[in-house]
């Protein structure tokens, strides 16, 4: 909170898309570090990063930006984590922590670790949170505000370290978790990215459907009717539309770095919805009214844990080369 003795002296931030810029927001506002570093692959987001004021000096390469940083970010798709970390790794200050906002863990550990110096810390750290709006537009200082934070510390980890980011996250608002980094790949497979992988193949399917639909209707010289999944969508294929808005590249990198764990999930749900499948060609009305009865009290369980939806600010568009 603010009126407290920051934490870092300089936070270094690679990647100052939705997660680096809100990061950069709430540091600065809250007072969390004294000065504020940034660097991403794009001239024009360091420019417009610039502009709006959440820097507090930029750079051009990652070797750069972190060259006296006590706290480095790494905010990119977690595939450039590796390149990254041989990049700076010979910049990196004694004593400095480094940590990142991935949504699997393992890869972090995997890619990163083995380039992190002698007497430089590494605490990778997932903030679930987040929207489908990405670049620098895009952040806003609540973004983890009530959100859990999941740190997961390599074994023998500085216990000092682990503290010092634990409190870096619960300054800008979110709650803390600590779990082994396998456990966590498991956990956010489920919750997280195969709903997204859900999402992605619905709309792909709806899109796939829509096409073929007017080409039968041109072929029967019958009225072509275009755009019918968007002006006919529902509450709940708008919903799927939202995260299936969500940056390629970064799910790219998540699935491919989260495969095996993904795929067990996929399994399970392949299964469950073969399941349901056969209740309803049977008419088995009361498998499938015990199983909505149950999803629709996980539902109430994320409601009564504040977890049901973020404040977001950002309404505009935003443009998806500024990442």
């Amino acid at each position: 909170m603010r009126g407290d003795k920051p934490l870092f002296e300089r936070m270094a931030l690679i990647g100052l898309g939705l997660l680096g810029s809100s990061l950069a927001r709430i540091a600065k506002r809250e007072g969390i570090v004294e000065h504020i570093a940034g660097s991403t692959r794009s001239r024009k987001t360091l420019e417009r990063a610039r502009e709006l004021g959440f820097l507090d000096s930029i750079h051009e390469t990652p070797f750069d930006v972190v060259k006296g940083a006590d706290l480095v970010v790494l905010c990119s798709p977690v595939g450039t984590y590796g390149s990254l970390s041989a990049k700076m790794a010979p910049a990196l200050r004694p004593g400095a922590i480094v940590t990142d906002v991935g949504s699997v863990k393992q890869a972090v550990i995997r890619d990163v670790g083995p380039h992190i110096p002698e007497g430089v810390f590494l605490v990778p750290s997932h903030p679930v949170a987040g929207t489908e709006q990405s670049g620098p537009d895009a952040g806003f200082a609540e973004l983890f505000e009530d959100r859990y934070c999941i740190l997961t510390p390599p074994p023998g980890s500085d216990e000092r370290a682990v503290e010092k980011i634990a409190e870096f996250w619960r300054r800008a608002g979110s709650m803390i978790e600590i779990m082994d980094a396998h456990h966590h790949d498991r956990v956010l497979a489920i919750t997280s990215h195969l709903p997204h992988l859900i999402a992605y193949t619905i709309v792909g399917t709806a899109s796939d459907l829509e096409s073929q639909l007017i080409r039968e209707a041109a072929e029967a010289s019958d009225v072509v009717r275009t755009r019918e999944v968007i002006r006919y969508s529902a509450g709940g294929f708008r919903d799927f539309t939202r995260i299936a808005a969500s940056p390629p590249e970064m799910w790219r990198d998540i699935f491919l770095n989260n495969r095996d764990t993904v795929l067990e999930m996929l399994g399970r749900f392949t299964e469950d919805l073969t399941a349901l499948q056969r209740a309803i060609r049977w008419g088995e009305g009361d498998k499938l009214h015990d199983w909505f009865q149950r999803t629709r009290e996980i539902r109430q369980g994320v409601v009564d844990m504040r977890q049901a939806g973020s404040f977001n600010p950002v309404e505009q568009k935003v443009d998806p080369e500024s990442r």
